[in-house]
Order: structure tokens, then sequence, then C-alpha cells
């Protein structure tokens, strides 16, 4: 059984000004505490994120960026070298049984805001991924309205205003799958391991929605679990639209009902 979100947002009283006006109100801030990954007892990350659905962005995050390597999981489980409690469920095993491939560990910590880096980029994700050979075509309109559908589904982002969120949705753009994170690649590995967990990847039937910005790491991470489309409520990036293009999904951005830029094909 997956864990429950917990603890994610907290209380505060904050001085709230308004013209010439301060009171005290309360308010409530979303969390943010590191999350350890480990691959079959070996640590590959610590990312900084928002508790709940730990186990999902465990494993997102281990398949999104090719550790897993076609090998299945077998068992996600908080820490496994002692009490889960002790490590306040900051620690997340993924277990493969020793199929996936060993792999070097990240030692620096992913903040919320930035996610895997390095040069070379689309040709690295290119040597491992292929494009995608049938994608599924998606009507604009389509697109432009998963904004509000998603918009309905953003329980804690009402709450404290400062987390983003992913979804997959199908082709008449029902959202299937809305997670919430004080990152975007967080929010996105959340999405991608419940699919994964589900066995529903690849996903050629599905498209993935971002809030923010659309980055190289967030179309890799699209061309890695195979959506066909990619829309987002801002802008991509130039490596995204080069990398959107070669793995041939469908780019949007700057989505709002009724219109949105579309950057490929």
């Amino acid at each position: 059984m997956l864990p429950v979100a917990r603890g994610r947002t907290v209380s505060q009283f904050v001085r709230r000004v308004d013209g010439d006006a301060t009171s005290r109100v309360p308010d409530q801030l979303v969390v943010e505490e590191p999350l350890e990954i480990r691959l079959d007892g070996t640590r590959v990350a610590t990312t900084m994120r928002t508790p709940g659905h730990d186990y999902e962005l465990a494993v997102g995050f281990c398949f999104t960026d090719g550790l897993l390597a076609g090998a299945p999981v077998q068992r996600v489980r908080y820490c496994a070298t002692g009490s889960a409690v002790e490590t306040g469920f900051n620690v997340v095993t993924v277990d493969t049984g020793g199929r996936a491939p060993q792999t070097q560990p990240r030692l620096t910590t992913t903040t919320s805001s930035c996610g895997w880096c390095g040069t070379g980029a689309v040709d690295d994700v290119a040597a491992r991924l292929t494009s995608l050979p049938d994608p599924r075509p998606f009507d604009p309109e389509v697109l432009g309205a998963v904004v509000d559908r998603v918009r309905d589904a953003q329980e804690l982002f009402d709450l404290t205003g400062g987390v983003h969120a992913a979804a997959a949705f199908d082709a008449s753009g029902t959202p299937l799958v809305v997670r919430e994170d004080i990152g975007r690649h967080n929010a996105v590995d959340k999405v991608v391991g419940r699919l994964l967990l589900d066995q529903r990847l690849p996903a050629p039937e599905l498209g993935l929605f971002v809030s923010g910005r659309t980055s190289f790491e967030i179309v890799q991470k699209a061309w890695a679990a195979g959506f066909s489309a990619l829309v987002s409520v801002s802008a991509p990036s130039s490596l995204a639209v080069e990398a959107a293009r070669r793995a041939g999904i469908l780019l949007a951005g700057f989505a709002r009902p009724g219109r949105l830029n579309l950057y490929t094909p």
C-alpha cells in the first residue's frame, strides 16, 4: 500500500498589510523537506520536496532519469536500513532485486526549483530514448481547457499558493492523475511514478500538463514516459523545444482556455 500524503502544510500567523491597515492573520505554508532516494540500497539522489506521494516520487525519479533501465520495481519502502520514524520518513528505497544497473550516487542536493542538469543533454537523452513511434494527435482546444480542469484539483495550491502541479490527461482533456509539489520536476515524477506503478507506461495515449515554465528536463521526463503531448501555462526554453522535436512530442505553452502557443511539430 502506498503511503498517505502527510504533513504538507504548517500554520503560522503573519502580519498582513492592506493599504493603511495592518492585521495578524493565520497563514498556511507549504512544507519543504529533503527526500533521499535509494536504488537497491545505493543513494542516487536527494531532492527537496513537499512530503506526500513519496513512493511515486522515488519511482518516477529513478524511471525518468534512466536509472531503472527497464528493470521492474519489486518493492518500495521507507528507509530499509532502520526505522522510518528515525529518518523522519525522508528516505525511500526503490528495490529491483539488483536488476537495475549499478549507478554512481548523486551527492549534491537537488533543489525544488532545479532538477537534473548536464551538457550535451539532448544527445544524451536521445541515445537512450527513441522518438515516439505513433504519437496521439491532441486538439488544441482540449489542451487549452486542461489548465482550468487541473486548477480545480490543486487543493494544496489553494491552501498555500506555493506549489506547482503536474497532471496526466486523456484525449478529452480529463485529468487522470494530478500531483502537487514545491518543485515542478517532483510533481512530474510523482505523476510518472504513479503511472509506472499502475503499469500504464509508456503512455502515448496521454498528455502531460505542468504549471510554470517548460525546461529541458520536463520534456526529458515526458519523453521517457512516452507522453504524446506536453502543455504548460508558461514558456518553454529553446532546449525544451529542440528536445520535443527530437522526441516527436506536441509541445504547447502559454496555455489558457481558447488560446495557446504551439512550438511543435
